[in-house]
């Protein structure tokens, strides 16, 4: 496992300043090892940059939770009062960010969104680069419809979702792909979507009411790392691990052993240390007009199970 960095790191930053080469990272939070591995994207791509240009360098931000929207609006602000020659950002709501982000461009800086959609204009950023989350959404559903049919001989039932924050570009693409594949491929009902606000102890205790509510739940999603594995705390504590499907999202070491010790079926592990290292070399393209770039990059998932996490593949994505 990559060893997490700190939150926030700025090399020769006021040369930095001076000569208007900082790219400012600013994502939903740094609280969870999912932006911790953006973040080890992020100085990777900065290290190879410095090489050529020795006074470029990147800032990384993020509020202290994922509900903090405007919080995250005072960062990108920040960030355009200094000055920064770029800024990577993956905004935690859809649409509060649009006015931050055309500030910045009418400032002249480059915009790169990375992990979630933002709405409006897509002229007022540079590329956008994530998870197909839908397809991801889609993965899960149809991974767990396997593995309930596998447990139980049949496609009926009652599920659950364990979400994170309502509204969140990737929240609506990742758990509608999953409601809507389910609905169309399966007889099972989902009976109780929960949002964690991205917070392990909250998850924790919406999943155990959850089970104590519905008893015959026989499959649960949990759609990001902080609502995965409290999702997979509950499953545990209840005595049901193994007893129902249960299917997360993201990769961190909780969750890899959650996989490999039966409490949950598979993983959906998003390549987040590409979002960081594609985000910042794009961004620096971008900002010094070397070449022109796709307007979406699709960043890539691979769904982890006890069969495959020990492959290469796995381990290149796991974190």
């Amino acid at each position: 496992m990559r060893k997490a960095l700190p939150l926030v790191l700025a090399l020769s930053f006021g040369s930095m300043l001076a000569f208007g080469q900082e790219v400012a990272v600013v994502v939903k939070t740094g609280n969870s090892s999912f932006w911790q591995n953006v973040q080890t994207g992020c100085f990777d791509a900065q290290k190879e940059l410095r090489k050529g240009s020795p006074k470029f360098s990147v800032t990384f931000l993020g509020p202290q939770a994922e509900s903090n929207v405007n919080e995250e609006i005072n960062i990108v602000e920040s960030a355009i009062d200094r000055g920064a020659k770029a800024i990577v950002l993956a905004p935690s709501d859809t649409t509060a960010l649009i006015p931050v982000v055309k500030k910045a461009k009418a400032a002249g800086i480059k915009v790169i969104i990375i992990d979630s959609k933002l709405e409006g204009d897509a002229a007022n950023y540079e590329s956008f680069l994530a998870t197909d989350n839908k397809a991801a959404g889609e993965a899960c559903a149809k991974e767990l419809i396997a593995r309930v049919k596998a447990s139980t001989g049949k496609d009926t039932g009652n599920i659950a979702v364990e979400s994170y924050v309502a509204g969140v570009g990737s929240e609506v693409g990742r758990v509608g792909g999953f409601k809507d594949y389910i609905a169309r491929n399966s007889k099972l009902k989902v009976v109780s979507t929960q949002y964690s606000q991205s917070d392990q102890v909250t998850a924790l205790n919406q999943v155990t009411n959850m089970l104590n509510s519905n008893p015959d739940l026989v499959g649960i999603f949990g759609a990001n790392e902080p609502s995965a594995v409290g999702m997979g705390r509950a499953i545990a504590q209840a005595g049901l691990a193994g007893k129902i499907v249960a299917v997360g999202f993201d990769g961190n070491g909780v969750l890899q052993n959650f996989v490999k010790d039966g409490t949950l079926q598979a993983i959906c592990v998003q390549s987040s240390y590409n979002m960081g290292y594609l985000g910042v070399k794009t961004a620096f393209e971008v900002a010094i007009g070397r070449k022109k770039i796709a307007n979406y990059v699709d960043t890539g998932f691979l769904l982890v199970t006890k069969d495959n996490i020990a492959s290469t593949q796995a381990k290149n994505v796991l974190y």
